[in-house]
């Protein structure tokens, strides 16, 4: 570097620490020498570059990536390894461009040379991995997508790349790296810039929110909807304001993230009815699928308003849910400029509100009810989600803490009450997604106690000894509850939904969905030295648990509770 050049491989990771990336997510491969001598050589002349994490598997780095992004806010980058790296993180990459996750994730491409080049194909798998197309392989979930041509041109792409996936909506962005560009020397001047561009973000019409808010403060029986959260902190509280001050009901329909604190009164669970059929204005945000069609929706004439980065969701080729008014804008900011126009606008009567306000309590009173009676043990004595989910929100109770649910514990079971304290799998089920999400979580809020809980074939997906080995190598005590019923209980459930009184329900055992016998899951862990403990009676689950979050907190070891349950 002293004639102000170096590798264009360490040029990217000097460009993406002047971006602000602090973190990258890289599994490597034969496309990877420039990167590596691009990183020694900076270390050799103490340039500062982003830590350049080693990922045992490509699922476990996306994973990472994205609870990164949801503990800091901040952009990841995520490098993989040529087409096969990037196959093995497509579902990765759908899962965050249906969270609307930023990430720069980058790929090698083989060399296109077969000699005469630094460079060029040293070994047959450089003609094996060859494709005509391998943007193709994520294409589809990214926002933008380009192949390195130049070396100089690192800068200018990686700027351009980080600003569109930063810009409203956000998403993943995808940039193709062949080996022989990366073997080239590239200038220095100029890596360490301020960015050349910055994000577009979208804000909300002034006439756009004062319609919104004079059609809820009219309503008499207006409802909202809250699947992914309310944006922020900020945007958590003014939803209350907005709930509070004018008692309107909040449904967490498969919510991903929490809009209202589960016990608030106008908290009114997952279930959509009756307050669906019964509303006379519906507010939808940020929801891509804010309830299911074949089951319930608003009555004719009702107006529909959806508010959110993108309202329309307009990557999903057939989502047509009504939009009377749709507001596109980020949804702290959204939420936060109704919530102020909303309360310049004169509303009912405090009368009429304190008798919604009784209405909707009673109501809400019946459903927590049945909450808790589902909490209890099956007949047969086992275990079951909902048990887990309200035992585990008895342990966690006072502490700062985050649960993530695959197909694990339940939503209606917990008590949470802040803004970040609950994350579901993505709409998009790329299954695998919440260990190493938690993992990713911790890794960006060290003092956070982060509890992944998931279905055992979830947690197989989740590649375990390879997110055991990341926990281990880089000290992330996360706590997983593996809620283990030996079987695809997502298929059975779905499979008599279509047919409640078929075949495959009256069978003995529903064929392809069984996973029976189980693995000792216990044992996958201690491989990694994590503290370890099988569950079976419900008797034991609480106290279980209470070891297993002392083990995270106080000892800083991961942990795994393997719990038996019914199907």
């Amino acid at each position: 570097m002293a004639d102000g050049r170096m590798t264009a491989g360490g040029a990217v990771f000097a460009r993406l620490k002047a971006l602000g990336v602090r973190v990258v997510f890289a599994n490597s491969g034969t496309d990877f020498p420039p990167i590596i001598e691009g990183l020694a050589e900076a270390a050799a002349g103490d340039v500062a570059l982003p830590d350049a994490l080693v990922m045992p598997h490509e699922h476990v780095a996306l994973g990472m990536a994205q609870g990164w992004y949801l503990a800091t806010g901040e952009t990841p980058a995520v490098m993989l390894h040529t087409n096969v790296g990037l196959a093995n993180g497509a579902i990765g990459t759908i899962n965050a461009a249906t969270d609307q996750v930023p990430m720069i994730l980058m790929s090698g491409r083989t060399p296109t040379t077969e000699r005469g080049r630094f460079g060029s194909r040293t070994v047959p798998i450089g003609w094996g991995q060859e494709m005509r197309d391998q943007t193709a392989l994520v294409r589809e979930a990214c926002k933008w997508d380009y192949e390195l041509r130049f070396p100089e041109q690192v800068g200018e792409l990686l700027d351009r790349a980080h600003a569109i996936a930063n810009s409203t909506p956000r998403g993943p962005v995808y940039l193709s790296l062949p080996r022989e560009t990366l073997c080239e020397a590239c200038p220095t001047e100029g890596l360490d810039a301020l960015p050349s561009m910055r994000p577009a973000q979208t804000g909300p019409r002034t006439a756009d929110i004062a319609a919104a808010a004079d059609i809820l403060t009219r309503a008499s029986r207006p409802l909202i909807f809250a699947q992914r959260g309310a944006g922020s902190a900020a945007g958590f509280a003014a939803l209350q304001r907005i709930a509070d001050a004018f008692v309107i009901p909040v449904c967490h329909y498969w919510a991903v993230s929490l809009g209202l604190p589960t016990d608030h009164p106008m908290c009114v669970g997952a279930d959509p009815e009756p307050w669906l059929s019964e509303a006379d204005a519906v507010l939808v945000i940020d929801s891509l699928a804010p309830w299911s069609p074949q089951l319930h929706g608003p009555r004719p004439g009702v107006p529909v308003i959806q508010l959110g980065p993108d309202p329309l969701y307009a990557r999903f080729p057939v989502r047509n849910f009504r939009a009377d008014l749709a507001i596109a804008c980020e949804t702290a900011e959204g939420l936060a400029a109704l919530a102020e126009a909303m309360a310049a606008v004169a509303a009912d009567g405090d009368g009429a509100r304190d008798m919604r306000h009784a209405a909707i309590a009673m109501r809400t009173q019946e459903i927590r009810a049945r909450t808790a009676a589902a909490a209890r043990p099956a007949p047969s004595g086992r275990m079951t989600k909902a048990f887990g989910g309200a035992t585990l929100s008895q342990a966690i109770a006072g502490r700062r803490a985050t649960v993530l649910s695959e197909l694990g514990c339940p939503l209606d079971s917990l008590t949470l009450r802040d803004h970040d304290s609950w994350r579901q799998e993505p709409h998009s089920g790329g299954l695998g997604w919440s260990l190493p999400c938690a993992m990713g979580l911790k890794l960006g809020d060290p003092d956070r106690l982060v509890v992944a809980t998931m279905g055992d074939g979830s947690y197989m997906f989740a590649n375990p000894t390879a997110c055991h080995q990341a926990m281990e190598a880089y000290g992330l005590p996360v706590l997983a509850v593996v809620l283990n019923n030996g079987e695809w209980g997502a298929v059975r459930h779905s499979v008599a939904g279509l047919y409640p009184d078929g075949h495959a329900v009256r069978a003995n055992r529903m064929p392809l969905t069984a996973l029976t016998p189980s693995p000792d899951f216990t044992k996958t862990a201690e491989a990694s030295r994590a503290w370890a403990r099988r569950v079976e009676q419900p008797e034991a689950l609480a106290p279980a648990l209470d070891a297993a979050i002392e083990a995270v907190t106080a000892q800083r070891r991961p942990a795994l509770l393997d719990v038996a349950i019914a199907g």
